[in-house]
């Protein structure tokens, strides 16, 4: 528990500087912006333009991922609804992870699916649409 008499910034523990602020976001007010894919919203929550990326998507019924690539490791945490692939499928509080090379298309069951992905790099598309990453969000 915090005894509340630091005074903010903290000085880093690894260099005689102070620490970075935090980013708070507040997700529930932010909008949703549209991507490439029908069906699919996305809230940005962290992008660092490498393609490095969090991202809240809501997914509507059926909702399609097409083919794609990870080029590196992906993580997805699902909120709500059905989240489906062709090795698996991630209920509400399951999550799955995929290693770089691996290729799939991924779909939202018919409730939907509300999910929060974790990207390392951006995804290579079959169709060479690009997606996940900051210059080419949506």
């Amino acid at each position: 528990m915090p005894d509340g008499t630091h005074k903010l910034p903290r000085k880093r523990l690894t260099a005689d500087e102070p620490s970075p602020a935090s980013v708070f976001l507040d997700v529930p007010n932010m909008p949703w912006e549209e991507t490439k894919f029908p069906g699919i919203k996305c809230k940005t929550l962290y992008s660092d333009g490498t393609g490095m990326a969090t991202l809240l998507l809501e997914m509507e019924p059926g909702a399609e991922v097409p083919l794609h690539e990870h080029t590196a490791i992906e993580q997805t945490y699902v909120l709500k609804g059905h989240f489906l692939d062709e090795e698996g499928e991630c209920l509400p509080g399951q999550f799955v992870w995929r290693p770089a090379g691996n290729t799939h298309v991924a779909w939202a069951g018919a409730e939907g699916a509300t999910v929060l992905g974790v990207f390392l790099k951006p995804n290579i598309f079959a169709d060479g649409r690009k997606f996940f990453t900051e210059e080419n969000q949506g």
